[in-house]
């Protein structure tokens, strides 16, 4: 799988460039108006995490059972990070996660815990979508989509290939590759409760909230990457953050 994917990189360098940005232009969004379409739709699933049943503030999900699904979703999604580290030559990081893979494989109970992080063992970021970054594909045209939130041509196509590149698929049975994606899947839902306050912030109080997280997301992106000057903490990043 991962020497077909490869093997279709050509392809995915096109699609993720098929839309220039003109000369000076600092936002490239041709696709607003369908934009703001799914932007509206990923607002009111924002608002449903906004809050506990009472109208008190905060995750509805308890701390002790989000967190270990949290900690098991980010876990599994280390190996495909790791590649990603190698195909951008940062054999530095790509050790670093595998380091902590292996200890949170282990001792911290197949990713229940975090003891790599207690030991410094921090994980170093990171996506195919930063890869073709590297590699020189440009940006591309800003798009929001249905659950995924913010993103570009360029990230979109990196979260393709990034399915595929995971070393888990080579190796897990059916029946685990599926629990693997049930625990992901748990773990982008228990970010979003946690995160419901935070992005009710910045969709609520302002003036126009597609214009601003579109301006937040492609400045912190760009930033990550080394390509622009530090911005606010994205919050998008909690809520839709990708886990594997």
């Amino acid at each position: 799988m991962l020497t077909k994917t490869l093997s279709s990189l050509p392809i995915l360098f096109c699609f993720a460039a098929c839309s220039i940005a003109p000369p000076g232009t600092d936002i490239h969004d041709p696709f607003e108006q369908s934009n703001r379409q799914v932007h509206a739709f990923n607002k009111s699933i924002a608002a449903s995490f906004g809050g506990n049943d009472d109208g008190s503030d905060g995750p509805r999900i308890p701390e002790a059972i989000s967190l270990p699904v949290i900690n098991v979703a980010e876990n599994l999604s280390l190996p495909g990070i790791v590649v990603n580290n190698l195909l951008q030559a940062d054999l530095e990081g790509g050790v670093a996660n595998t380091a902590r893979f292996l200890v949170n494989s282990t001792v911290g109970v197949l990713g229940l815990f975090d003891p790599a992080d207690a030991i410094g063992l921090t994980e170093v970021d990171t996506d195919f979508g930063a890869t073709l970054a590297a590699w020189g594909v440009p940006e591309g045209a800003y798009l929001e989509l249905a659950f995924v939130g913010p993103t570009t041509e360029r990230d979109a196509t990196g979260d393709i290939v990034d399915i595929f590149l995971d070393p888990l698929g080579q190796v897990l049975s059916d029946d685990e590759a599926l629990l693997a994606s049930a625990f992901g899947i748990a773990g982008r839902v228990a970010k979003i409760d946690q995160s419901g306050d935070v992005i009710g912030d910045v969709l609520n109080e302002s003036a126009d909230s597609y214009a601003q997280t579109r301006l937040i997301y492609l400045q912190n992106r760009r930033f990550e990457l080394g390509q622009d000057a530090p911005a606010a903490v994205d919050p998008y990043e909690e809520l839709f953050g990708v886990i594997e």
